[in-house]
């Protein structure tokens, strides 16, 4: 995106037409929505909704916003639009609880979209202010939001006193007026406890502009933090973790596009020090806590043990399921009437590498608990392919890739999301000739094709992979989880094969194991 409106008109008034021309596949083709698959005896088309990961009842969602602890259980909002179908516009602020980070229950609607004369609510944060430093009362929820009245984005405050289930404006003016900037939105909050005082970061195009308040309505810009050369800025994230070397960092995150630069369009993350005014970064490239194509505005938030207390050594991490070059190519309009998911909410830790610190991802601990049944393969040694017996839509695949150092193999990997032919197929692996790792989505029906990379380090022989595959996405996560590839992808109903390949040499797929994986409770 070049600007907020082109990223706003991609939304506005598309559902109808959407569902009319779907996507375009692999192989060359168009699949329209009458050949989409039919699921037999029910006369429409068979689901495609995920069987584990996070979606959004009916119509759309876009970017989440950072969840709160609120009574013991997790709050999560994120942009919706109940018109989305029918072509209509705007987003509202609609909610869903968890305690796990994979079972979340629908809760509605908490700020529905046309609600002042601001216009609807863009992305934001929430806070609890437990000191009532806002003055509507210990512990209530307050929200600072972009609305653009006229075009001109600006950050608006909302609060809850009912425990996050409704919203008020906290006035018709802006505690951010716009200065001028074209780009201007996605505040980000948090309470600096080290100056008694709150932070925001706010996005400002290709800067993150930095603020200060005593009380949230009060706003004195400080600082900021720029970059030309990662295109524009969005969903900026600052946060402290304790690494597992005992040292505190700060990380600062933002949603950037590196693809001109032959990187990620995901979130990107430097680690550094931060003394409330400035964030001076360690090393000047940042990391990226996604190499696939669909891990957009992504937030992260604290992890509270089971006495409530956050643990500053673990953070968690949940991400848009899609991307702004094509936000409404998804089958998933005609066959369940939605279009909008959640990548698997990730836990985080921050490891001490070898030249610096780095956030290290796993999908989230709970999700182990979701197995319904589990398949022990032991160890299985391939030079060439070995289709496998196990057969499932919604599953996680984990080994250890083993092979020669001396004569190391080519190309190794799975492939998954596989038709009974095998014509269409989701290949994920290691290159090991590049070397680098990979997923490649192009075989199978998808939004635009394309193959995500990323390079590994072959010296010891072995790689350690975690494969998460559900009825529209497949996620590689990499060795320690430094890298992880993220894709959206549509496979038909009957694509539920799977094969191991190991190209020129022989890999062993140690201690491969594949659990099947149940849905969650929703509603």
């Amino acid at each position: 995106m070049t600007s907020a409106i082109s990223r706003r008109s991609l939304f506005a008034a598309t559902g109808v037409a959407a569902a009319a021309h779907v996507l375009t596949p692999a192989l060359g083709s168009t699949v329209e929505a009458a050949e989409l698959p039919v699921a037999r005896g029910k006369g429409h088309p068979a689901s495609m909704r995920p069987t584990y990961h996070f979606s959004v009842p009916d119509n759309w969602k876009n970017d989440p916003q950072r969840p709160i602890w609120v009574n013991g259980e997790y709050h999560y909002y994120y942009l919706y639009n109940a018109d989305y179908l029918d072509g209509g516009g705007g987003t509202s602020w609609r909610r869903a609880t968890t305690t796990d980070h994979v079972s979340f229950r629908d809760r509605g609607v908490a700020i529905p979209k046309f609600t002042n004369a601001n216009g609807d609510c863009w992305s934001g944060s929430l806070v609890v202010d437990d000191r009532n430093t806002a003055g509507f009362g210990r512990g209530a929820i307050v929200a600072l939001v972009t609305q653009a009245p006229e075009g001109r984005q600006a950050q608006y405050l909302w609060y809850s006193t009912d425990g996050g289930r409704t919203f008020r404006p906290g006035g018709a003016a802006p505690v951010l007026a716009n200065p001028g900037t074209p780009d201007f939105r996605d505040p980000k909050v948090i309470w600096d406890e080290e100056r008694a005082r709150w932070f925001m970061a706010n996005a400002e195009g290709r800067r993150i502009g930095f603020y200060t308040s005593p009380d949230l309505h009060r706003w004195t810009r400080v600082g900021e933090f720029s970059r030309d050369d990662l295109g524009l800025l969005e969903c900026p994230d600052i946060f402290r973790m304790t690494a597992d070397d005992g040292t505190t960092r700060w990380i600062l995150g933002v949603s950037a596009n590196g693809k001109s630069r032959g990187l990620p369009a995901t979130y990107a993350y430097w680690t550094g020090r931060f003394d409330g005014v400035s964030f001076v970064p360690d090393a000047a490239e940042p990391a990226w806590l996604d190499h696939g194509f669909d891990f957009y505005g992504a937030v992260t938030y604290e992890h509270r043990d089971a006495s409530g207390q956050i643990d500053p050594t673990v953070r968690h991490a949940l991400g848009w399921a899609n991307f702004w070059d094509y936000p409404h190519n998804t089958p998933t309009l005609v066959t369940d009437g939605y279009n909008g998911d959640d990548m698997i909410v990730r836990d985080l830790r921050l490891v001490r590498g070898s030249d610096t610190y780095y956030l290290a991802s796993a999908p989230t601990a709970a999700l182990r608990g979701y197995a319904f049944r589990q398949h022990r393969l032991g160890d299985v040694t391939v030079n060439g392919t070995r289709d496998l017996n196990v057969r499932s839509r919604a599953y996680e695949l984990s080994c250890e890739l083993v092979w020669d150092r001396g004569a190391h193999p080519e190309n190794i990997g799975f492939e998954v999301c596989r038709a009974p032919e095998g014509g269409r197929h989701v290949a994920a692996g290691a290159f090991v000739n590049g070397p680098f790792t990979y997923v490649n989505r192009r075989p199978t029906i998808n939004p635009t094709g394309g193959e995500s990379q990323a390079p590994f380090d072959i010296g010891g022989g072995s790689l350690h992979v975690r494969l998460l595959v559900d009825h529209a996405s497949v996620e590689l996560f990499v060795g320690d989880g430094r890298v992880v590839h993220s894709h959206r992808a549509f496979p038909l109903a009957s694509d539920d094969g799977i094969r191991l390949y190991s190209h020129g040499g022989a890999t062993t797929f140690r201690d491969l194991r594949i659990r099947e994986l149940r849905a969650p409770r929703r509603g």
